[in-house]
């Protein structure tokens, strides 16, 4: 558990979960010492420019042209990821670690520090009555301009805004000056259920209510999202359904399965069964807390299978496939999968993936896809595991190796957005009055 932030600030230094500093002991001095620049220290935000050069500013090329070859790079402009200075460097994992995909994904884990930022929580009520949470940096409203470019993150399967990796890039964000929102999908991080229903892979309501809800409270500013695992299926999968009516102004795909019936195979061979066992029982844990909203349902649900469930398979076997509207399991991940939304994603979005990803194959990537549609960008790197990407200046305890690329991606949309609008706000864009958060949301100190 982080500690409480200090008053003078809702960001503060990062801290260590209790296994890191007996970890840290067992790894060599000289490989300790690459960590010792944290990226989670307090800055002045930024002006927001792009770290690859600004208006006027004078600097030589990029050298090499393309990124280092040590990534796979695919995309129509893919050459602008050159200017990116984190990715003019080999991807270079952290020793020990980083030796099997298995042993960074748990590392990463349980191991990674958690930085404590005070949240403010809001709830959101959805059509069907059913609730999620937002939770936003304490203090925002008054900290930021009321256009300062907006972030909704998504955390992967049951995750949510204790995860680590989704701290951090908050923490990033927040730095360089943006406003940042944890997207809690129901009954994660204590998110409410209020209905017989959770989330799914397929399901992109919620997404999109909050990406409506969002801009209505802050009408001047442009909005983007990054997606990890799960999170990032349905981001992939929200951005191919809005196509070019898409309010979003960019977005990042992390450790997208991408093709749901091929990461269903993998999740059931030899190492990756322990996964599959934590998730089902995170899942059980979620549903027993509310066990009383499903009772007594009809039709084709198992409850029973649900609540004892030992896989992923089987609680959505048993609830989630009924929930939403599909004939078996294997009818919900073949037709969730977002592999099939990339050709019609028509804002800027770059996906990361590692390529020994053991919940997320690599063969699973839509590449062609990817490549033939002039909105998109991929990187692949050789190593990572699974949220893990234990490499660089912060490894092996701070944030993972993708912070800095995701976020100097975001700044160069932002920036060119910016550019390319400049001049040109209407009479009633420039007049737009603030937008207060419907009644329907409730706050509450987090």
């Amino acid at each position: 558990m982080a500690a409480p932030p200090t008053p003078s600030s809702p960001l503060v230094a990062s801290t260590r979960r209790f296994v890191a500093p007996r970890l840290r002991s067992l790894l060599p001095a000289a490989a300790v010492s690459m960590s010792s620049t944290s990226s989670s220290s307090i800055s002045a935000p930024s002006n927001g420019r792009p770290v690859s050069g600004g208006a006027g500013e004078q600097r030589p090329p990029p050298s090499p042209l393309l990124p280092h070859a040590s990534l796979e790079v695919a995309g129509a402009r893919c050459g602008l990821l050159a200017g990116f200075d984190s990715l003019r460097r080999p991807y270079r994992a952290f020793p020990i670690v980083a030796s099997n995909r298995h042993v960074e994904t748990i590392f990463a884990a349980f191991a990674r520090s958690l930085p404590a930022v005070a949240l403010r929580r809001e709830c959101l009520r959805t059509p069907d009555d059913g609730a999620v949470a937002l939770d936003w940096v304490s203090g925002d409203d008054r900290a930021l301009p009321r256009d300062a470019p907006v972030l909704i993150l998504l955390p992967g399967l049951t995750g949510g805004s204790d995860d680590t990796y989704v701290r951090h890039m908050l923490l990033r964000a927040r730095n360089k000056g943006w406003r940042v929102v944890v997207f809690n999908s129901r009954g994660c991080a204590g998110s409410p259920v209020t209905t017989a229903k959770f989330y799914s892979a397929s399901f992109t309501g919620d997404l999109r209510q909050v990406v409506d809800h969002v801009l209505g409270r802050f009408p001047q500013s442009n909005v983007y999202a990054v997606g990890w695992s799960l999170g990032a299926n349905i981001l992939v999968r929200y951005l191919g359904e809005e196509t070019d009516k898409c309010v979003l102004s960019g977005a990042v795909s992390l450790c997208n399965p991408f093709d749901l019936v091929i990461a269903d195979e993998d999740f059931h061979k030899g190492f990756n069964n322990v996964y599959d066992r934590a998730l089902a029982k995170a899942l059980r844990n979620i549903f027993k807390k509310h066990a009383l909203l499903f009772e007594g349902l009809e039709g084709e649900y198992n409850i029973p299978k649900a609540a004892n469930a030992r896989s992923v398979r089987d609680f959505d076997e048993g609830l989630t496939r009924v929930s939403f509207g599909f004939k078996s399991v294997d009818d919900y991940y073949s037709n969730s999968s977002s592999s099939d939304s990339i050709k019609n994603v028509s804002i800027p979005l770059l996906c990361i993936q590692a390529d020994n990803d053991p919940i997320a194959p690599s063969r699973g990537i839509p590449r062609e896809d990817i490549k033939a549609n002039p909105n998109c960008l991929l990187i692949v790197t050789p190593q990572g595991g699974h949220l893990g990407w234990v490499a660089g200046e912060d490894a092996p305890f701070g944030c993972p190796w993708t912070d800095p690329i995701i976020m100097e991606f975001l700044e160069y949309v932002h920036n060119e957005k910016n550019s390319s609008t400049k001049g040109s706000i209407s009479y009633e864009q420039q007049s737009v009055t603030q937008t207060s958060a419907p009644d329907v949301s409730v706050h509450v100190q987090r």
